[in-house]
Formats: C-alpha cells, structure tokens, sequence
C-alpha cells in the first residue's frame, strides 16, 4: 500500500521528514499558503528555476496544492478524507483554531495518522514560545558542550534538533502509528517536540548529569577533542586528519605507523602537551602523503574533507525529480479529491 501524506510543515524538520517518507514510496502532497509558500523555496543558492537548492533536496517528487486554510478548511478535509498521514508543524493549538485540528480531521477520517511537530512539548510551558534549532539545542545543554580550542561554545553545522529530533523521530514515529493502524483500524495523535526528541538523543550524553548527579562541563567528555585517541590534527598542508582510535589495536596501529611506540600507554592522556605533540608529527607530512601512509593498516584514520570534496567524491545523490513550483498540481488535486 502507498501512503498519501499531506504536508503542511514549512522549512527543514517536516520537509525532511516527509522526504524520508517518499523515499519509502509515499506520495507526499506539500499543502502550501497562498502566500510565499514554504519559505525554504527562496533560501540562498537558487538554481536554474529560481528556487533554492535547499528546497529541492528535500522535496524532489513531491506535489504542491494552493490552500488558504483560514478560508477553506473544508477543502482540506476533503482531501484528508483519502489521505493516510497528515503532518504540520504549526505552534499548538493553531490547527484547532482553523478547523482542521485533529478532533476534526477523525471525525472524517478515523484511520487518519496526524503528526504535530513542534519545537518545545504541546503540553508544556513553553508550548507557545518560538524557536529553531540552535534554541533546543541551547536549552537542553547540548550547546555548552560543543565548544572550540578557545572554550566558547560553538554552533553545529548540521541542524541536530531539526533533522535527528525532528525530522527522524517524525518519521519513525508515523511509520510505527501506521503498522499500530492495521491492529486498531484506528489512527492516532502524534505529538512530538524537538526538544523532547533532543534530550532523548542525549540519554547517554547526559547520563552522569542526570543519573550520578555530577556537574559535567565540556572538559570532562571524552569524545569532543580531549583525549589524544580521539582528535583532529594538522597537516603540513593546513588541512586535517580526525583519528579515532578508541580501541587499543587501533591506537597501537597508529603509533606504528607514526612510529611513536610511546604513546601506546597514553592512549587517554588528556594533557594539551601530548596533543601538541601529534600535531607536530602530524604537520610533518600533507594530508594525501597521511592518507598513502595509513592506506591499509588497520587504525581509524580519515582526512577531513571539505564538503565539496565529498559531494565530487559522489557521497551526495540527488535522483531527477523536480522539486514542484508553488501550487503546481493544485488543480488537478482538487479534482482528484472532489
């Protein structure tokens, strides 16, 4: 059976997770605003068609229907009528003041799956605040544990509470409430934060903190550049390699190959001066001159790539499916739909 999935999240979390979906075989049909639309159509970096590369990566082969829902929200629960999923990721509460919340949408569809994703719990204090990615990672510690060789805190390039808490959880958690379906013949309501999901992802993390009582800062993680096994360093070419030899069979191979027998025993040693040490073996050799010299021998070593190097390495595939234009298939959907 294919599922039909109405989306009407905007940007990254929802966008991502109802690409996730497709990607499964789901027909995704994107619910947008008269308006602008999903505003990652006008992020940076447009290509030919004008929309933004951000945009197509995650909503190629979807479809786009035109929807006022302040006016017709009758119209969309029509099309609700024959869909399997809904997902939208407005504040709490928004959906119900349009008609179109998920007391309403059963009523139509008793086997409906509605997924509301928000940023902080629906049934929490903060259910009415605004926030993005950096503001739930920030909230749940996370933030001060990610910090630079200066010790301020640093922001992660990739949008950990968007993709992983959001978009991730989301979809797992839709797909389980469909196979849940088949026994009950009955949907359900999903009601997932980003913030939950972060503090989930952080379980192991976090366990000192929360289980043992104990104050953990920064310096007292293992896996974040403090510990010489498990580190970034330089090259002779001002690039860099991430060695991450957490096994003693692994670190033993790399003081092989760096002929530097002594550092076996200090394999956990958290002392700069030992750190400092590598990086002034390492900066003897350039990075393709430490990747012909680990090419196999059996340590966890790796150059640290630029983006564009791993896009031209073919790490990245974007299938040939266009992104849909805004309101594309509205017509025909509504006649489908009628």
């Amino acid at each position: 059976m294919r599922l039909t999935v109405l989306d009407l999240t905007r940007l990254l979390p929802g966008g991502y997770a109802t690409h996730l979906l497709r990607e499964m075989g789901a027909r995704i049909i994107k619910v947008e605003d008269p308006g602008p639309g999903d505003y990652l159509r006008s992020f940076p970096f447009p290509l030919e068609d004008g929309m933004s590369a951000y945009f197509h990566a995650i909503n190629r082969g979807k479809e786009s229907i035109v929807l006022d829902l302040k006016d017709s929200p009758d119209t969309f629960l029509r099309l609700a009528e024959h869909a399997d999923v809904v997902i939208e990721g407005f504040r709490p509460g928004v959906m119900d003041r349009l008609g179109v919340g998920y007391a309403t949408v059963e009523e139509r569809n008793p086997r409906i799956v509605y997924c509301s994703l928000s940023g902080y719990p629906a049934d929490g204090p903060d259910r009415d605040r605004a926030g993005h990615d950096i503001n739930y990672l920030s909230s749940t510690g996370l933030i001060d544990l990610e910090r630079g060789s200066d010790g301020n805190p640093t922001m992660p390039s990739l949008q950990i509470a968007d993709v992983a808490s959001g978009s991730l959880f989301a979809a797992m958690r839709i797909l389980q409430a469909v196979v849940e379906r088949y026994e009950s013949d009955h949907g359900q309501h999903l009601q997932l934060s980003m913030l939950e999901g972060t503090t989930s992802l952080m379980a192991f993390t976090a366990a000192p903190a929360a289980l043992a009582g104990r104050s953990i800062r920064w310096e007292d993680l293992m896996l974040n550049g403090q510990v010489a096994c498990y580190n970034l360093y330089p090259t002779a070419d001002d690039r860099w390699i991430s060695v991450g030899n957490l096994e003693e069979k692994f670190w033993r191979e790399f003081c092989a190959v760096v002929e530097k027998p002594e550092w076996i025993e200090r394999q956990f040693d958290r002392s700069p001066e030992l750190r400092r040490e590598i990086s002034s073996v390492s900066t003897e050799r350039t990075l393709d001159e430490w990747m012909e010299a680990f090419k196999g021998r059996d340590t966890c070593v790796e150059a640290v790539r630029t983006l564009q190097e791993a896009s031209d390495r073919g790490m990245f595939r974007y299938p040939d499916l266009p992104a849909p234009e805004h309101g594309e298939h509205t017509e025909r959907l509504l006649e489908e739909f009628k």
